[in-house]
């Protein structure tokens, strides 16, 4: 079932998404070459527990595992779900943070994909063609589309620039739980699923693979990689549909006013 939410309910998924993109910064300050990835987990949970909050993946459960962490730190070939560890960052890799926080009862929910120093040319451009596909979904959540307007448009920016997204991970609905309904898949056609509606509220989330789109679950159980090494970046955010179009309630303006402007995806305006 899909749950429309009142202004109420928005607003208090707006102070969790707030937590989250504050969160998703003061990580972004500790990644350097040489951190280990359970250093930056590290610094997300005292942060999002010194303001109120919870971490909302730490104890997460699917299939009687619990997820162990609070961030989702993927590294290079890692899609998602990367648990932190003793795993160092080197110079030149790609690293998703995946950040979910829950505080008064309501979920928010983002993902950035960091440069460790520079990289090289064509991983610049997954990471663009990535955040661009996130913006070009998100201007299909308005009512009277369906959820197969945002994946058709992620796909077709996505696919146009020579690289693939992942099939078998979707986005999601967000509120009063972490995973609500409907499925927001990154790829389909326009007129498929659910229609939307005023009120609804979604977790976009492409995620873009350099190589193949196909995945593999590594024996932790929880790390998704791309099937052939290839890297992959992932960008998150939570809207709301709103009868004038949709409204972002994640932020990354707290990453774009830290971070130099060549580590930035290409073409990112300050302020999303």
């Amino acid at each position: 079932m899909i749950a429309l939410k009142s202004e109420w309910e928005i607003e208090r998924i707006r102070a969790a998404c707030e937590l989250v993109g504050r969160t998703l910064a003061e990580v972004a300050r500790h990644i350097a070459p040489g951190v280990r990835t359970r250093e930056l987990d590290a610094v997300a949970e005292a942060y999002i527990r010194e303001h109120g909050g919870k971490p909302a993946f730490k104890g997460y459960q699917v299939g009687g595992r619990r997820f162990p962490a609070t961030l989702c730190v993927s590294v290079n070939e890692e899609v998602v779900h990367g648990i932190p560890g003793d795993r160092v960052l080197a110079y030149g890799d790609l690293v998703s943070i995946d950040c979910g926080v829950l505080l008064e009862g309501y979920y928010g929910d983002s993902a950035y994909t960091f440069v460790v120093g520079d990289t090289s040319p064509e991983n610049r451009r997954l990471i663009q063609v990535t955040y661009e596909a996130l913006y070009r979904g998100i201007e299909q959540a308005v009512p009277g589309h369906t959820v197969g307007h945002i994946g058709a448009a992620i796909q077709a920016h996505v696919e146009a620039n020579g690289f693939q997204v992942v099939r078998d991970l979707v986005g999601h609905g967000v509120g009063r739980h972490l995973h609500e309904d409907p499925p927001v898949p990154n790829y389909g056609r326009p007129g498929q699923g659910p229609r939307l509606m005023p009120g609804m509220t979604l977790a976009i989330e492409p995620m873009v693979n350099r190589g193949t789109w196909k995945v593999r679950t590594r024996k932790d159980g929880w790390t998704i990689v791309t099937a052939d090494g290839s890297p992959s970046a992932h960008f998150e955010h939570v809207i709301v549909v709103r009868n004038e179009g949709a409204e972002i309630l994640t932020t990354f303006a707290y990453i774009t006013q830290l971070l130099a402007p060549e580590s930035l995806p290409y073409g990112q305006a300050a302020g999303h």
